[in-house]
């Protein structure tokens, strides 16, 4: 489940998260507020702009993972400008230290993937990779090549919250050539609006990242989170993990 850090105060946030993992989620990304946010839709970037104007963004967000690391296993989901602001040491081992097990930072620029991954592996944390559905074969491989814990493979090309329908066939398509190039485990998200999506999904991948959908509900009516997570949950069984984001 994705829930971006800083977006309640931190006691209300320990409680949501606690909630949400009895609701079944089985594992925590927690998302680490940035100004420009440009591959998440509207609902997201609402959050965090919300988590930006409380302040205090790396100190919340390192408290969230605490907690969250506490309940299920934990990444973190980081922008490029978040990684360079803090620098790629400090921010790998305090992610580290905060109990996180893996940062996908999704905007990675090419020509600063060997210093982030060796920053990460230092610190003893994976780095998933987001894999875009353009990229050539030649692409997917050099990218897989770089990552660990898994390949993200976004169900719509479309930016988070995205709520149309989903090409199943191209995405199927796209999650084989992933496992020609990459033996990691291939992750989806993005779009799966709906736990009937997620459904559809589940099959081709190896975990289904739920996300916008349960954002909004904590920020508009809270109380509903946990039975949103329990839907999406109870349509993925018996496939293997639910995560966050869409």
């Amino acid at each position: 489940m994705f829930v971006p850090a800083g977006l309640h105060p931190a006691r209300v946030e320990r409680h949501q998260l606690a909630q949400i993992a009895r609701a079944g989620a089985d594992l925590f990304e927690i998302g680490l507020a940035h100004h420009d946010a440009g591959l998440d839709g509207p609902v997201i970037q609402a959050a965090y702009r919300s988590a930006l104007n409380r302040g205090h963004v790396l100190a919340r967000a390192l408290r969230a993972v605490e907690h969250a690391a506490g309940l299920r296993p934990t990444v973190v989901m980081t922008y490029w400008g978040t990684v360079s602001q803090h620098g790629p040491e400090r921010l790998a081992r305090l992610l580290a230290d905060a109990g996180a097990v893996g940062a996908m930072v999704v905007d990675l620029p090419y020509d600063q993937a060997e210093c982030w991954q060796d920053a990460a592996k230092a610190a003893n944390l994976s780095t998933p990779r987001l894999v875009p559905r353009h990229l050539a074969d030649t692409g997917l491989a050099t990218v897989a090549a770089g990552a660990s814990g898994w390949l993200y493979a976004p169900a719509s090309t479309g930016p988070t919250g995205y709520r149309g329908p989903l090409d199943v066939p191209a995405l199927a398509d796209f999650t084989t050539r992933l496992r020609a190039a990459s033996p990691l485990p291939v992750v989806s998200g993005v779009g799966i609006s709906t736990p009937a999506l997620a459904e559809r999904v589940a099959p081709l991948v190896d975990a289904v990242v739920i996300g916008t959908p349960v954002v909004r509900a904590l920020m508009t009516a809270p109380e509903q989170a946990p039975a949103l997570t329990a839907a999406f949950a109870q349509a993925l069984n018996p496939y293997a993990t639910t995560e966050t984001r869409a």
